[in-house]
């Protein structure tokens, strides 16, 4: 699963990268997007077939810390770029006039840099947090990766300043790119309705289908391990969820692009017969 989820988003990588006339806003936020899948699941799954191969589920402190960060940093990457997505599919669906001046390069880059040095801020915010907390050898986390939200749950402190702390990082990193999703497509949604043709709104719908499986994958798979274990309190279910929003989605999100896309699957076609 692993080396199909990197050898599918590097294909995507691959593929935009090599026609041009995937240059466009839409291809340059999917690009980003699979490069922060690769960085999302090489965070965690490595780390844990080498554990299953030498039998030893340890890290060290310093080693969490850092798988920590780095998870947090590219599932805010995912986040943010989720909503950018779904922001040029605004801008597209809503203003096509306007589109090339709105989703110009610079604009295109001002967006993925303010999405990573969020996911930037967001991580620290976690690290800090985690930094506060008494050094204890032997702490066992129901987990296959250090899980920012059990890990600031051994919090021994002030848990009220830890609780703040997390509200503010999900607030960040959860409610802003979902409240940006849901207004983008709310107002897509508005404006398709008042399509006359129904081979319009088919048109117009078709260009989000993509994005929309890929959101409501992620989120629903994410949702699912917080939602779960506040529930049920099951480590084996929190487990099983976090496996797949961890290693699943990055694997699907290639696949569900290339196979609902025309363009994509046209280059991937283009690139094998040249290959072979």
């Amino acid at each position: 699963m692993y080396l199909v989820a990197v050898l599918g988003n590097l294909l995507i990588v691959l593929a935009v990268g090599s026609d041009p006339r995937l240059h466009t806003p839409m291809y340059f936020f999917l690009c980003n997007l699979s490069l922060a899948d690769i960085g999302f699941i090489s965070t965690t799954v490595p780390k844990m077939i080498v554990d299953l191969q030498t039998h030893s589920r340890a890290i060290s402190y310093a080693g969490c810390l850092a798988q920590m960060s780095l998870f947090t940093i590219f599932g805010c990457m995912d986040d943010f770029l989720l909503m950018v997505m779904a922001y040029d599919r605004f801008v597209a669906i809503c203003h096509p006039l306007h589109y090339a001046v709105t989703m110009n390069p610079h604009h295109c880059g001002v967006l993925i840099f303010v999405s990573f040095l969020t996911s930037l801020l967001d991580s620290q915010l976690h690290n800090l947090t985690a930094l506060q907390f008494a050094y204890i050898k032997g702490v066992e986390i129901s987990n296959f990766f250090c899980d920012p939200s059990q890990i600031l749950n051994l919090a021994c402190s002030d848990t009220f300043t830890n609780n703040m702390v997390m509200y503010f990082a999900v607030a960040i990193s959860g409610f802003v790119p979902i409240s940006g999703i849901l207004l983008s497509y709310y107002k897509i949604i508005s404006s398709v309705l008042r399509i006359p043709s129904s081979d319009g709104k088919y048109k117009a719908f078709s260009t989000c289908g993509s994005h929309l499986a890929v959101v409501c994958l992620f989120y629903g798979a994410a949702f699912g391990v917080y939602l779960g274990s506040a529930v049920s309190h099951s480590p084996r279910k929190g487990a099983v969820a976090s496996v797949m929003y961890a290693v699943v989605t990055p694997m699907l999100n290639p696949f569900i692009y290339s196979l609902r896309n025309r363009d994509i699957k046209n280059t991937l076609t283009r690139l094998c017969s040249r290959l072979v």
